[in-house]
C-alpha cells in the first residue's frame, strides 16, 4: 500500500505527497484511533492510502505522531519558528510566550525570529528582546526582507528539519517565507492602523518543501492560545529557565508562587529570570487554575 505525508488539508480533502513526490487529493476512510482516542488527520501526518483514480485516493491509516500542535493544527514538527515583529505592529511578548509554552509542551526546538529590522534604528530594542529570552536559552534572530539581514541564519536553522512558522497576523510570516522559498509567492496582508494587528492572509496550514531538504509550514495567524488539558504542575516545565531550577526547590511539585525554599523565586530576585517572563507565568497559571475550576 502506498505511503506519504499530508501536506495540505482543505474542506475534508487531504493532499498527500507520495514517496516519489506526486500529490494525491484524498478523502479519509473510516475512523482513525490512537490509544482508543478518535483521531482527525492533520497536515504533517504520515499516512497510507489507496489510489482510486488519477491523482486521487483515500487515506486508510495514520501513523503515530511524535509531536502535535492544536493551534496551528499540525503534526510531526521538529521545530517552532516563532515570528514576531519589531514594528507594525510593535513587539508583543504575551502572544510569543503563549506559543512558546505550547511548543515546549510538545518538546519542539524553538527559534524566535524578529521581522522588520529595517524599521528601527535603535539596536537596544533588539537587545531588549534578546535579554528577555537569554535565561531561557532561545536563539533570537533579527531579520529584514528588504536588506536581507538575518535570512541566511534562518535558512541554516531550517535545513533538514520540519519547522512550523507561527505568530500573530501581520508580523510578516508570509513575507519572510516568500524570501525563503524562491518561486513561491504567498499572499501577504497589511496591518490595520486602527487595531494594530494584521489581516489574516493564510487560510490553511500547508507544508512547503525547502531546497535544503527540510519543510516549513505556513499557518494562519493566531490571536490566543488556551492551555486546555494542562495542570498547574505542568506549566513550570514549559519555561526552560524555571525547569532547570525546579529540582532544587524545597518541595516537590513546587508551583513557584508562594512556596518557601523556591529556587525559581530566588533566581527571579537575583535577576536570573526576566520579570516579564515570570509575570506571564503567573498569568498563565491563573488561567490554568480557572479552567480547572470550570471543569469541575
Amino acid at each position: 500500500m502506498p505511503a506519504g505525508q499530508i501536506v495540505k488539508a482543505i474542506s475534508g480533502f487531504y493532499y498527500v505527497r507520495s514517496e516519489t513526490g506526486e500529490v494525491f487529493q484524498c478523502r479519509a476512510r473510516g475512523v482513525f484511533k490512537f490509544e482508543k482516542k478518535k483521531l482527525t488527520p492533520l497536515v504533517g501526518d504520515f499516512v497510507e492510502y489507496d489510489v482510486t483514480g488519477l491523482d486521487e485516493g483515500v487515506v486508510t491509516s495514520v501513523q503515530p505522531r511524535y509531536s502535535e500542535l492544536t493551534r496551528p493544527p499540525i503534526a510531526n514538527v521538529d521545530q517552532a519558528i516563532v515570528v514576531c515583529s519589531l514594528r507594525e505592529p510593535h513587539f508583543q511578548q504575551m502572544p510569543v510566550d503563549r506559543f512558546l509554552v505550547h511548543a515546549e509542551r510538545e518538546g519542539l526546538d524553538i527559534v524566535i525570529v524578529m521581522t522588520k529590522r529595517d524599521l528601527i534604528e535603535d539596536e537596544s530594542e533588539i537587545e531588549r528582546v534578546r535579554e528577555i529570552y537569554h535565561a531561557a536559552g532561545y536563539p533570537v534572530v533579527a531579520t529584514s526582507i528588504h536588506t536581507g539581514e538575518g535570512l541566511d541564519e534562518v535558512r541554516e536553522r531550517l535545513a533538514g528539519k520540519v519547522s512550523v512558522f507561527a505568530g500573530q497576523s501581520g508580523v510578516g510570516k508570509s513575507s519572510l517565507l516568500n524570501q525563503l522559498l524562491p518561486g513561491r509567492r504567498l499572499e501577504t496582508g497589511s496591518v490595520s492602523k486602527k487595531l494594530g494587528r494584521g489581516r489574516h492572509t493564510t487560510r490553511q496550514v500547508e507544508l512547503l518543501p525547502l531546497d535544503s531538504g527540510g519543510q516549513v509550514a505556513d499557518t494562519p495567524g493566531f490571536s490566543q492560545l488556551v492551555f486546555q488539558g494542562m495542570e498547574p504542575t505542568d506549566l513550570g516545565a514549559c519555561f526552560p529557565e524555571m525547569r532547570e531550577r525546579a529540582a532544587a526547590c524545597r518541595f516537590r511539585g513546587c508551583l513557584h508562587l508562594n512556596e518557601p525554599g523556591c529556587e525559581v523565586k530566588e533566581a527571579l530576585l537575583n535577576g536570573e529570570i526576566h520579570p516579564d517572563r515570570y509575570q506571564h507565568y503567573e498569568t498563565f497559571m491563573n488561567e490554568i487554575k480557572e479552567a480547572l475550576l470550570r471543569r469541575y
